[in-house]
């Protein structure tokens, strides 16, 4: 299984509609959860004052 870590800034706290002008971020594939974990944390450390910025992990099969 690879993982893949997906997000970007979104127009409000519910993170259902990216900003305007703004496309879906996508990093990976990861071979582990641990690697993605790694570039997870790496961009969150990155956009930690933005209250507006998500990234979560996905597994793909």
């Amino acid at each position: 299984m690879s993982y893949w870590v997906v997000g970007g800034t979104y127009k409000n706290t519910d993170f259902d509609q990216l900003e305007l002008g703004q496309k879906l971020q996508k990093y990976g594939p990861f071979n582990s959860y641990e690697a993605a974990k790694l570039e997870w944390n790496r961009l969150s450390w990155i956009n930690v004052d933005s209250c507006n910025t998500r990234f979560i992990i996905l597994p793909h099969k």
